[in-house]
């Protein structure tokens, strides 16, 4: 067991729902910390499961919630934007940084999130995806 580390779930288009129920939890008991941070692939984002948690986790304004999503250009499916778009859609505040740049993912992450959930793309090149 890693400590902060919840949930591995392994199954595509399971992560982010259970993140948002996560996220829903905390604030049910009146936590403000910890954040839930989910993350997801591009390709994970062709799963419907992600598109009912993307479109709630805004309408809950679910603030401590981040979704990092790994774009290496896998996803069978695109998005008019792109990914962060996407989620800009539904009232995320979406940010997209270089994914190999540790400065720019750890800016993107600590900026405020004024009371909505936050989506981190990572763009990586294919032969650098994990």
């Amino acid at each position: 067991r890693i400590p902060g580390v919840e949930v591995s779930s392994g199954s595509l288009g399971h992560g982010l729902p259970i993140a948002v129920g996560m996220a829903l939890g905390l604030r049910a008991r009146g936590l403000q910390t910890p954040r839930v941070i989910a993350m997801l692939g591009d390709a994970e984002l062709d799963e419907g499961s992600n598109h009912e948690a993307i479109a709630y986790a805004s309408r809950a304004r679910l603030d401590r919630l981040t979704a990092i999503v790994v774009d290496n250009d896998s996803a069978s499916h695109g998005w008019p934007g792109g990914i962060a778009a996407r989620f800009e859609a539904e009232g995320w505040i979406g940010r997209e940084v270089d994914g190999r740049d540790h400065d720019a993912l750890e800016h993107a992450l600590r900026a405020s999130v004024e009371g909505r959930p936050l989506a981190v793309v990572a763009k990586v090149e294919p032969k650098h995806a994990a």
